[in-house]
């Protein structure tokens, strides 16, 4: 089954590579996932989604074995104060599950921030957009494909 982050990659004419791997309600952690797919967690990016009192919903795409740091996304985002959307909240807002949600083909087009880390690997790792599925593709189309902005997010 094709998801929509794959459509979307696709419709643009990128190259990637799917990687499937088995993965639980209770394994859902992004460095795990990493170890899955044989690449390592500074290569392998989960996708946050946030609220800034003034911008609504914005999504942040960082290492998996780093952590957000809420004010620098406030600040790079244009919010006095950001928070982590409710797991609830995650589906009806990006078409997308807990540990399924891709940067690329959202329900609606949210301003996405990447974590400028990205820029050290060739090539990184997203959620396709269900768990246990992943496309790598390059970092500079992925910032192409999701109109990505750059930013230092991580403690």
């Amino acid at each position: 089954m094709k998801t929509n982050a794959v459509r979307l990659i696709e419709q643009q004419g990128i190259r990637y590579e799917l990687r499937e791997y088995e993965c639980s309600e209770d394994d859902l952690d992004a460095v795990s996932v990493a170890h899955k797919i044989g690449m390592a967690p500074e290569s392998v990016f989960k996708t946050l989604v946030a609220r800034g009192e003034r911008t609504g919903v914005i999504m942040a795409c960082i290492p998996a074995n780093a952590e957000l740091d809420l004010k620098k996304i406030a600040s790079v985002s244009g919010n006095k104060k950001v928070e982590l959307v409710a797991v609830r909240e995650i589906q009806s807002l990006t078409g997308y599950i807990r540990g399924g949600v891709s940067p690329l083909g959202t329900r609606k087009r949210f301003q996405l921030f990447l974590d400028r880390s990205a820029l050290q690997s060739s090539t990184i790792s997203v959620s396709a957009g269900k768990r246990g599925l992943q496309i790598l593709l390059s970092t500079g189309d992925l910032v192409n494909a999701s109109q990505a902005e750059l930013a230092d997010l991580t403690r």
